[in-house]
C-alpha cells in the first residue's frame, strides 16, 4: 500500500509540473502597436494592441489595452507591424560563391546542413517566417524538421526536396558529371521521361518527406548545360506530375524560362510559373484563365548577370545564359503584372544571398507594382498560393502569430523591408531591436 501511495504522489507531482508547464507557455503577450497593416485591406490601423497566447493570436484590439501584471509585454508604438512575410522560391540548403559548384563533390549531408543553418536563420531574421524551398538534395527535409523542432533558428520551410528533370534537364544530378560517375538516373533521382516515371518520381519525393512538387519545365541559367530556356516535359508528363501531386494534396510550381516550356506547364495544370523569363501575351492570358500565380525572382536575374560578368565566378557554359536571361526579369515582371497575372513573392534566394530577400520588393515596386500589392504578394497570395491561408497571411484571431516591425511606413518608402527589426514567429519572438522601455 505504502508503495502504491507513493507512486501517486509521484504521479501527481509530475502531472503538476506539466500543467504548470503548459501555463507558463501559454502565457499571454500584449502587443502595442503603432501602426498595422493586416492585410485585410489596403488602410494601416493606428493604435492597436495585438495579444498572442501559445503560437496563435487571441485578441486584436483598438487603442492600448491594459497589460496585466503575468503577461508577458512588447512595446512596438513606434513601429509599423505586418504579417510575418513568405517567400515562394528559396533554396535554403546553398547560396551561390566561386566554390559552389565543387562543393557538390566535396561536402558531406552534414556539412550542407551545417552550413544552411546560418541561411535558415538569416532568412527569418529579415522577416521571412515562411518559406517555399524550390530543390536541393534532400537536406532541406532535416532542416525543415529540425526548425519544427527547435533545434535550429529559420523560417516554416515547405520543401520540395528534390526538383523533377527530364534526363539532361536543368534539375538532371548527373549535369556536368564525367561518363564513368554519371548513371542513368531514374524517378528516384528525380529524372521523368514518361507518364509512368511522373507518377513514381512525385510518390517517391512524398516519400521522401516533400511537401510540394516542382518541375524544371525548360532548362536553366545555372545548370552545367547548354540551353537554358528549351521545353524539357511534353504536356502529358507535366499533367501526369500535377495530377500524382493533387492526389496527394501537394503544390506544384514550374522552373521556366522560355515560352513554350510555360505554355506546357500553364496546360499541364501546375500551379505557379517560376521566373517566366521570356513570357509572351500568349502565356500571359492562359496564366489569367488559368488562374496560374506567377513568382518572379527579379533579384536572381540582377545578380546572375552581375557575377557574370566576373571571372570565374561561374563554369564558363553558364556565363552566355546569365548574361542574356538575368537582366530580362524585372521588364517581364513589370509586364506580365499590368496584364492582371496573379502574383506570389519570390526570390530565388541562394542563387542571391540569403537574408537579401526583402531586396526583391524595392524591384518589384521600380517595375511598376504599388507597394501595397507587393507587400500583399509576400502575405495573403503566398498564403493562397501554398493553401494555408487558414494560419498564415494576415494578422487576424486564430491565425498563426507571426509578426514582424519596421521603423517607418513601408508603403511610403519600400526600401523599409530591407530593414524589418522585430520578428515574431508562432508567438515567439526571434528578432527585437526596439528598445521596450
Amino acid at each position: 500500500m505504502q508503495k502504491s501511495a507513493f507512486r501517486v504522489e509521484q504521479y501527481l507531482l509530475i502531472l503538476s509540473f506539466l500543467l504548470i508547464g503548459q501555463m507558463v507557455i501559454a502565457q499571454k503577450t500584449y502587443i502595442h502597436c503603432g501602426s498595422v497593416y493586416d492585410m485585410t485591406n489596403e488602410k494601416a490601423k493606428k493604435e492597436v494592441t495585438i495579444i498572442t497566447e501559445g503560437e496563435r493570436i487571441v485578441e486584436i484590439n483598438n487603442g492600448y489595452s491594459e497589460v496585466p501584471d503575468d503577461a508577458t509585454y512588447i512595446n512596438l508604438k513606434e513601429q509599423t507591424i505586418l504579417p510575418g512575410l513568405m517567400d515562394m522560391h528559396v533554396h535554403i540548403e546553398h547560396e551561390s560563391s566561386k566554390t559552389r559548384y565543387m562543393e557538390r563533390f566535396s561536402m558531406e549531408d552534414a556539412d550542407v546542413a551545417l552550413k544552411a543553418s546560418q541561411y535558415c536563420e538569416k532568412t527569418l531574421m529579415a522577416g521571412f517566417t515562411v518559406v517555399r524551398d524550390l530543390g536541393g538534395t534532400g537536406v532541406n527535409v532535416s532542416l525543415r524538421s529540425a526548425i519544427d523542432k527547435g533545434y535550429i533558428i529559420g523560417p516554416k520551410i515547405f520543401t520540395c526536396e528534390k526538383a523533377l528533370a527530364t534526363t539532361g534537364g536543368h534539375a538532371d544530378p548527373s549535369n556536368g558529371v564525367r561518363k564513368e560517375l554519371r548513371g542513368d538516373p531514374g524517378p528516384d533521382e528525380g529524372v521523368v521521361n514518361s507518364v509512368e516515371d511522373a507518377y513514381k518520381a512525385v510518390r517517391q519525393r512524398y516519400k521522401n518527406g516533400a511537401d510540394v512538387i516542382k518541375i524544371t519545365a525548360t532548362g536553366g541559367v545555372l545548370s552545367v548545360a547548354k540551353d537554358g530556356s528549351g521545353p524539357q516535359f511534353t504536356v502529358e508528363e507535366i499533367t501526369a506530375i500535377v495530377d500524382a501531386a493533387n492526389d496527394y494534396g501537394m503544390v506544384t510550381a514550374a522552373h521556366a524560362h522560355g515560352a513554350e516550356g510555360m505554355k506546357r506547364a500553364v496546360l499541364g495544370g501546375i500551379h505557379s510559373i517560376e521566373h517566366g523569363t521570356l513570357m509572351t501575351e500568349e502565356v500571359m492570358k492562359l496564366m489569367v484563365e488559368k488562374g496560374t500565380y506567377y513568382v518572379p525572382t527579379i533579384i536572381a536575374g540582377k545578380f546572375v548577370a552581375e557575377k557574370a560578368a566576373i571571372p570565374g565566378y561561374y563554369p564558363s557554359i553558364i556565363v552566355p545564359k546569365a548574361l542574356a536571361i538575368g537582366p530580362k526579369l524585372q521588364s517581364t515582371f513589370g509586364k506580365a503584372y499590368k496584364y492582371g497575372v496573379k502574383i506570389a513573392f519570390g526570390t530565388d534566394s541562394g542563387v542571391s544571398y540569403h537574408g537579401d530577400n526583402g531586396k526583391e520588393f524595392g524591384y518589384m515596386v521600380e517595375a511598376g507594382m504599388k507597394p501595397f500589392e507587393a507587400l500583399y504578394s509576400a502575405t495573403v497570395s503566398a498564403a493562397n498560393l501554398l493553401r494555408i491561408s487558414e494560419d498564415y497571411g494576415t494578422l487576424e484571431v486564430g491565425k498563426m502569430a507571426d509578426i514582424i516591425g519596421v521603423s517607418n511606413d513601408p508603403i511610403e518608402d519600400i526600401s523599409e523591408m530591407e530593414r524589418v527589426n522585430f520578428v515574431m514567429k508562432g508567438g515567439k519572438t526571434y528578432k527585437n531591436e526596439i528598445s521596450n522601455k
